[in-house]
C-alpha cells in the first residue's frame, strides 16, 4: 500500500467527511419536492353573494384567496347590461388588486325541449362570454342541466354537446373558455357528462368538476375521476374543505399529480355569521392538505 503523508492524509479525511455530511441530509436544496401549481379561489355563491365589487375584492385579498368565479345576478352586478364604461371600470378594480377574475357562473343552460328557448339561453351565454372577455375573465361557466321524460336521453346528451361545440368556437375567439359545470339531477351522472363532452370535442370546452355526491356513484370516486379528468377545465367547485361526506383530499392529491394548475372553487353551502373568517380557515385547510400530497 502507497504511503501518504499526514497533510495529503488530512485533506483527504476531511473531503470524505464533507461527503458524508452531504448525503445524510439528503441534499435537501436539490431533492425539493416540485410546488403544487393548484390554486385555491372562491366562488360568490352564497358566501359571497351579497358583497358589492370593492368589498368581495377586499375579503379575498385579505384572506389570501385570490382568485374569483362571480356568480351573475348576485349583488356584485356584473352582468351583460354593464356599458363599455362599466366593464371598463370592473376590470380595473381587479387589475389594481392581487385578485384575478376567473371569469362569470351563469345558469345558461342547453337541455330545453323547446327550440325557442335553446336559442335564447346560447344567445344569452354568448352575451356572458363577450363581458367576461370585456371585464378581463377568462371563461365562463354553464349547466348542462336536466333530461326530459319525452325526449330520449341520447338526444338531449348530444344537443348538449353540440351546444357546447358551438360555444366553444365563439369563446375561443374571445379568449374564453366554456366551462360545463357537472351538474343536474340526472345529468351529473359522470356517465351522463362524458356522453356530451364526447360530443363536444372542440378543446375549448372543457369540464368544471363540482363535488356532487353523485360522484361516488356507480364504481366510485376514482372511477368517475378518471372517466374525465382529461376535459377539465381551469376551474373546480368544492364545498368546505374540511367536511367528511366527500373525499377532499382524494381529490386533491388526484389533482396535484396529474399536474392540475387550475383553480379549486369554494362555493360553500353552510352560513356562518362571519364569512371572512370561515374564509381564512378553509385557507389554512387547503394549504395543510396540499402539504399531505
Amino acid at each position: 500500500m502507497a504511503t501518504i503523508d499526514r497533510k495529503t492524509f488530512l485533506k483527504e479525511a476531511s473531503l470524505l467527511a464533507g461527503a458524508s455530511l452531504l448525503a445524510n441530509t439528503g441534499w435537501t436544496t436539490l431533492a425539493a419536492p416540485k410546488k403544487s401549481a393548484v390554486k385555491l379561489g372562491f366562488v360568490t355563491y352564497l358566501w359571497g353573494k351579497d358583497w358589492d365589487l370593492p368589498t368581495l375584492i377586499k375579503n379575498c385579498a385579505d384572506t389570501s384567496i385570490l382568485g374569483v368565479e362571480l356568480r351573475v345576478e348576485h349583488a356584485h352586478n356584473v352582468m351583460p347590461e354593464l356599458t363599455a364604461d362599466q366593464r371598463k371600470e370592473v376590470k380595473k378594480k381587479f387589475a389594481d388588486s392581487q385578485v384575478k377574475l376567473i371569469g362569470l357562473g351563469t345558469n345558461q343552460q342547453f337541455d330545453y325541449v323547446a327550440p325557442d328557448r335553446l336559442k335564447a339561453s346560447m344567445e344569452r351565454a354568448k352575451e356572458f362570454i363577450r363581458l367576461s372577455a370585456d371585464v378581463g375573465g377568462t371563461g365562463v361557466k354553464v349547466k348542462p342541466n336536466g333530461l326530459h321524460k319525452e325526449v330520449p336521453t341520447e338526444k338531449t346528451l348530444t344537443q348538449i354537446g353540440e351546444s357546447l361545440n358551438e360555444l366553444a368556437r365563439f369563446g375561443a375567439e374571445l379568449g374564453q373558455q366554456i366551462r360545463l359545470e357537472v351538474h343536474g339531477e340526472e345529468t351529473q351522472e359522470l356517465p351522463n357528462i362524458k356522453k356530451i363532452m364526447d360530443v363536444a370535442t372542440h378543446p375549448n370546452a372543457t369540464i368544471c368538476w363540482n363535488c356532487n355526491p353523485q360522484d361516488l356513484n356507480g364504481k366510485g370516486f376514482a372511477s368517475n375521476f378518471n372517466l374525465v379528468k382529461d376535459r377539465f377545465g381551469t376551474t373546480c367547485h368544492v364545498r368546505e374543505l374540511d367536511r367528511t361526506d366527500y373525499p377532499y383530499q382524494e381529490l386533491l392529491t388526484n389533482l396535484v399529480k396529474m399536474n392540475y394548475d387550475g383553480w379549486v372553487l369554494l362555493e360553500c353551502h353552510t352560513n356562518p355569521a362571519d364569512k371572512v373568517k370561515s374564509m381564512k380557515e378553509q385557507r389554512a385547510v387547503f394549504d395543510r392538505m396540499i402539504a399531505k400530497v
